[in-house]
């Protein structure tokens, strides 16, 4: 019997790479996304093309280049905010590190794909506890786009429903890290840093790394990623 199938939208990040294992686990032939959008950190390509080798039974690679609408650190020329600790970052207004609309736009894609390949089932790995604030990671947005999903496939209107999975929506990050190496995942094959020197190094300062540092303190273990020094 052949498993269902399931896109499972792939950054090269901790998070996205946790989130397939757990598809893995519950048994679905994993179909891989990753966006080359026009991101500093270009490097976290290389980890979900490595992540994807051991797990996916696909992997593809989608170019569109959100340079050409800026307004983020990661797509434009604004510096990526450093910081020396958590309590620093600002718990009342989103980062420049977020990209407008981005998980919209990256769902979209994951929705078609998923048509195409007759798949029922969407994987991504966002956080609305250790996160950075954005808008695109709550679970009010993640409940509206399914909800549009099911109205705007072919399959939806057919009475298949689709599914947006998002397994670590509540987990903190120490939770997230602890639930991945139960179930096998490489932390060394992911990045998470936002401005990641030439050789792949993180800062270490950015949101990013603070929080993906907070968890695995958190978890008892030590990130395997580098560190600039």
């Amino acid at each position: 019997m052949n498993p269902k199938k399931a896109v499972v939208l792939l950054s090269g990040g901790l998070d996205s790479a946790t989130a397939m294992a757990i598809a893995r686990k519950e048994g679905f032939a994993i179909y891989a996304l990753s966006f080359r959008y026009g991101q500093r950190h270009i490097i976290e390509l290389d980890c979900a093309a490595e992540q994807a080798q051991a797990n996916a039974q696909e992997f593809r690679v989608v170019d569109i280049d959100l340079r050409a609408f800026g307004g983020s650190a990661l797509t434009d020329e604004i510096d990526v905010p450093k910081h020396d600790s958590l309590a620093e970052l600002s718990h009342t207004e989103v980062p420049i590190t977020y990209v407008p609309a981005r998980n919209t736009i990256f769902l979209s894609y994951a929705l078609a794909w998923a048509e195409v390949l007759n798949a029922f089932d969407i994987f991504i790995g966002v956080n609305a506890l250790d996160y950075s604030g954005y808008p695109d990671c709550r679970p009010e947005f993640i409940t509206a786009y399914e909800t549009m999903a099911n109205l705007a496939t072919v399959a939806g209107v057919q009475g298949k429903k689709l599914t947006i999975h998002t397994p670590l929506i509540h987990l903190t990050k120490g939770e997230i890290i602890q639930k991945g190496l139960a179930l096998g995942v490489d932390y060394s094959k992911t990045t998470s840093c936002y401005d990641p020197a030439p050789n792949g190094f993180a800062c270490g300062h950015c949101d990013s790394c603070l929080l993906r540092l907070k968890g695995f303190d958190e978890a008892g273990t030590t990130d395997p990623r580098p560190y600039t020094p």
